[in-house]
């Protein structure tokens, strides 16, 4: 706990020293300049985070914005680096491919947990999709923002903690134009972008064609046994349309394909690096080593077709809005079920195909200009559809005796079905008051209409069917007071849901009441209550936000981070079942309450020198929560396990439940609660023009605690420096940067599992009388390994970019 309030304190702390400091250092530089000296003066951003373009310090919430110019600047080529200029926001794709996560203000969110709904919603040009779409390789984007807080009155679906809003750039309707960038690392990246716009009709109609090709090393891991290098491959291009026939008429389209694949080893450590009781490994590995043991890789290929359009019609100040959107995904997933790698030569993959497709519509009336001079308003529904089908099998390998030799009788592959679809239709409107120009205070409301239905089939025999149906309301509310031009407060308030989740991944024949408690969980809500300061100081020079937050949530889908033991049932191959140990990232439904501090301080200190700082404490707790646990010696606590259990030590702790339970209180997010960023640049005009450039991003993460079962997943505090430096057309004709990322080449491991072990059927047999004979029935037996998964930081990567651009850009 002390560690915990320590990072508070230093958060606040740092903000509170900041503050003050803006306006001295920036007296400071400019008290001896001349009277004719040029006057620096912030970048004003505008967003749309309440549906229609206003400041970012008119939004009574945290909204963090990342701009294109950002994004080319900082050489922003995968979206998970987004994450590098947003404190307390982590992005994650999914290992078997099938998704992706976000992470913000104390809660987690995993796909494969937590079904249709995330934590964090995110939007392309202003409709939902999944994280796993956006979590690619970007290019051409107009901007992004990430929006904190309960959101569902103003767009798409309820989210409890946040959205994150994406714009790719649209097509200009008067100049020719386009731009096209060339990256190259010496660490196997090769990344080429381009877009070019191209006005069919002046004023009336264009179009922009844009694409990406990029090929790297993935996550650099190359396994001891297989030459294989690892390596992803992404291809994409966009197309869209813009079509004004009259002023009130406005009609965009939008064409995207996504092409991925990926080879890729799983990341491991020796076990005894961190635990010296630990046996050794046949051959040692650490983290700096960036090794596999594992001889079979992960091959996964994903295939994305995204349609969005959108037509606006404006008549007397009011504006008519309609959103569609239509994406498929069709993911392959082929990954070995033999982690501690004891049957290197047989094929034992699970093989994944997962085809899902989602349409959502969203219509709306708002106002252009102010209703009677005091109000603006939203109101619209929303309809959207989801179908989920996956298919895979699961191997079952069964062993020779080991008085044969040992050798690998057969494989039994089990195939599953998954079916699932969704339906969520929603009618929302949101009212804003403006008394005057310095108080406004705005309400909002959400009625949701949700159910699903989802289906397991093992063997071709339906094993389980679950359904959800119902109907929420939701709110908002904020006020805001401008106490001068240039500072408002402002509080808010918000309530959110989101439906019970199914989790996927035991394939048990023979599921347990407790087991199922652990997999279909109920409705989660959740209240929010959040207050604010928001300055704009210098004549627009610098920018100071403060805000803190308290949240709230019961039923909140806690998936354990680690594997749980239970006893799982599996088809033996001769029409029978049998039993053995596996392991499960179990869900569990627990109140948790989140309370955090957010804050930004913003200093164009010259005309050519700008420093930026971000930064987020959120600590989330569970209280008096039962999940799911390794509990051997039944004593309701969680054991700390280093190595598998036999099936006779589980049964006997767990009985006909299959799986341990335990209450207790603990973190319900492992990521760090404090972080920072920090961003600076300087700008040397060379001539009329050239000007070079030298950027920094730092990005700071406090010590965090990992899964309380487990003394071996900490992570200590550490940093990450980037730097850049380059030259320019003044005009941005082209610019020409050299970069460095992670370039202090710190390595810290970031997640660190349970020893890698495998379960398989033992035959029993002898030689009797000089022929080798099956004495039984199989049994199950597990194999632990000497090394444990883990990911790491990203690796140090040296690289240039040359870009350049003509006309439109």
């Amino acid at each position: 706990m002390k560690s915990i309030y320590a990072n508070a304190l230093r958060g606040v702390s740092l903000l509170a020293l900041m503050a003050p400091l803006v306006p001295m250092s920036a007296l400071a530089q400019t008290a001896p300049a001349a009277e004719e000296a040029p006057v620096a003066s912030l970048t004003e951003i505008i967003v749309t985070a309440r549906r229609r373009d206003e400041s970012i310090q008119d939004v009574p919430a945290v909204v963090n914005a990342v701009t294109a110019d950002t994004v080319q600047k900082l050489n922003i080529r995968e979206f998970t680096e987004v994450q590098t200029l947003v404190p307390g926001l982590t992005l994650s794709s999914n290992a078997n491919g099938t998704g992706g996560n976000a992470q913000v203000r104390g809660v987690n969110f995993d796909i494969n947990a937590s079904g249709n709904n995330p934590t964090v919603e995110f939007y392309l040009n202003d409709a939902p999709i999944t994280a796993g779409v956006v979590l690619q390789q970007m290019y051409d984007v107009g901007q992004i923002e990430v929006l904190r807080g309960p959101q569902g009155t103003l767009r798409g679906r309820a989210s409890p903690s946040g959205s994150i809003t994406v714009t790719t750039k649209k097509p200009d309707l008067y100049r020719y134009g386009g731009n096209a960038s060339l990256t190259g690392s010496d660490i196997g990246t090769t990344n080429l972008n381009a877009a070019v716009n191209i006005p069919l009709i002046e004023g009336i109609a264009a179009i922009r064609v844009a694409g990406l090709f990029d090929e790297n090393e993935a996550n650099r891991v190359r396994s001891l046994g297989n030459k294989l290098e690892p390596r992803s491959k992404t291809q994409s291009s966009r197309f869209s349309a813009l079509v004004t026939p009259a002023e009130w008429l406005r009609l965009e389209g939008m064409y995207q394909r996504i092409d991925r694949d990926l080879r890729n080893f799983n990341q491991v450590e020796s076990f005894n690096v961190v635990n010296a009781t630990a046996p050794a490994s046949p051959t040692l590995i650490r983290a700096d080593d960036q090794r596999s043991f594992q001889t079979n890789p992960r091959i996964i290929t994903q295939k994305y077709n995204i349609y969005n359009w959108r037509a606006e019609i404006s008549i007397s100040g009011q504006q008519l809005i309609y959103q569609g959107q239509n994406y498929t995904q069709a993911i392959r997933s082929d990954e070995s079920q033999d982690p501690a790698n004891l049957f290197p030569t047989t094929n034992t993959y699970q093989y994944t195909a997962s085809n899902i497709e989602s349409t959502s519509h969203e219509i709306r009336l708002q106002n252009q200009e102010r209703v009677l001079d005091m109000f603006d308003y939203a109101i619209g529904y929303f309809d959207n559809k989801n179908l989920t089908p996956t298919t895979l099998n699961r191997p079952t390998v069964v062993r020779l005796p080991l008085a044969f030799g040992g050798g690998v009788a057969q494989v039994v592959q089990t195939k599953i079905g998954r079916g699932g679809s969704s339906r969520e239709k929603a009618f929302f409107g949101n009212l804003t008051a403006h008394f005057g120009d310095n108080t406004h205070v705005s309400g909002g409301l959400r009625h949701i209409d949700y159910s699903d239905v989802g289906e397991l089939l093992v063997g071709g025999v339906l094993t389980a069917r679950d359904t959800h149906a119902d109907k929420k309301w939701i709110y908002t509310a904020s006020v805001q007071h401008s106490l001068s031009r240039d500072v408002m407060i402002y509080a808010n308030t918000g309530s959110s849901y989101r439906p019970g989740i199914s989790a996927v991944g035991n394939f048990s024949l023979a599921q347990s009441a407790r087991e199922k408690s652990f997999l279909n969980l109920p409705s989660e809500t959740s209240k929010s209550y959040e207050a604010g300061l928001k300055t704009t100081l210098l004549d627009g020079r610098a920018r100071f936000n403060v805000s803190g937050y308290h949240q709230k949530f019961a039923n909140y889908p806690y998936r354990a981070p680690n594997g749980v033991y239970y006893v799982n049932t599996v088809s033996n191959g001769a029409g029978g079942t049998a039993q053995q140990v596996a392991e499960f990232n179990f869900v569990a439904a627990v109140p948790v309450t989140v309370y955090g501090v957010e804050g930004e301080v913003a200093l164009e200190v010259t005309p050519q020198w700008n420093v930026g700082l971000v930064a987020s404490y959120s600590h989330g707790r569970i209280k008096n929560g039962t999940v799911p646990c390794n509990d051997l010696n039944s004593d309701g606590k969680p054991d700390s396990v280093t190595s598998a259990p036999s099936l006779t030590q589980l049964q006997a702790a767990v009985g006909a439940n299959n799986v341990g339970s335990c209450e207790l209180s603990q973190n319900s997010s492992f990521q760090a609660p404090f972080s920072a960023t920090v961003q600076s640049e300087y700008r040397l005009p060379i001539s009329d023009k050239l000007e070079g450039y030298a950027r920094g991003l730092y990005n700071y993460s406090a010590e965090s605690k990992g899964d309380p079962t487990s003394q071996f997943d900490d992570v200590d505090a550490y940093g990450l420096l980037n730097i850049f430096a380059g030259i320019r057309d003044a005009d941005g004709k082209w610019d020409l940067s050299f970069y460095g990322k992670n370039v202090l080449d710190e390595n810290k491991v970031l997640t660190r599992g349970n020893p890698l072990s495998t379960t398989y059927q033992q035959l029993p047999g002898a030689i009797i009388g000089g022929v080798p004979t099956i004495t039984g029935r199989p049994s199950a037996v597990t194999t632990t390994s000497t090394y444990t998964g883990i990911t790491t930081t990203t690796p140090r990567e040296f690289g240039v970019n040359l870009r350049v651009a003509f006309g439109s850009r």
